[in-house]
């Protein structure tokens, strides 16, 4: 169900052409990362050059990541003024470390904030933001 016009969201992408894969790629369930042919590493926020040796955007692709994750830290937020963030109190906004290596700002859901731990294992699901528009966030792994 998405607000009314005059009602500021603050979840919401800013989609670009670069980005659009991305965002058309959570939308179907699936996370991507970016990945340098020069240097081999993975990285995330998505970029059109390679963070870490500066390679341009034909040596940078897309790829989709397995999903899994570790919880490198949290912190669980009482009070949020933005919409719609306000109407989700308390929730746990987290940094993950990617098994392929990037770290990426998310939330953890389905989780107890008392449950968290340090090195947890976690796996990616999707949040409908928007008709059409998922966001990835993590829960506790289902498998061993």
């Amino acid at each position: 169900m998405n607000p009314p016009p005059d009602t500021a969201r603050y979840d919401l992408p800013e989609t670009d052409e670069f980005t659009r894969p991305y965002w058309d790629a959570a939308a179907e369930g699936r996370l991507l990362l970016r990945r340098c042919a020069d240097c081999g590493r993975a990285h995330h926020y998505p970029r059109e050059f390679c963070p870490f040796c500066w390679a341009g955007e034909d040596r940078v692709t897309w790829e989709t990541a397995s999903g899994r994750a570790t919880l490198y830290t949290w912190s669980v937020i009482h009070r949020n003024d933005l919409p719609p963030f306000g109407t989700r109190v308390p929730y746990a906004a987290a940094v993950v470390d990617l098994a392929e290596g990037p770290r990426m700002m998310t939330e953890v859901v389905d989780c107890e904030p008392a449950d968290l731990r340090i090195g947890m294992r976690l796996e990616v699901t999707f949040r409908e933001a928007a008709d059409g528009v998922a966001v990835a966030v993590f829960r506790p792994a289902r498998t061993a």
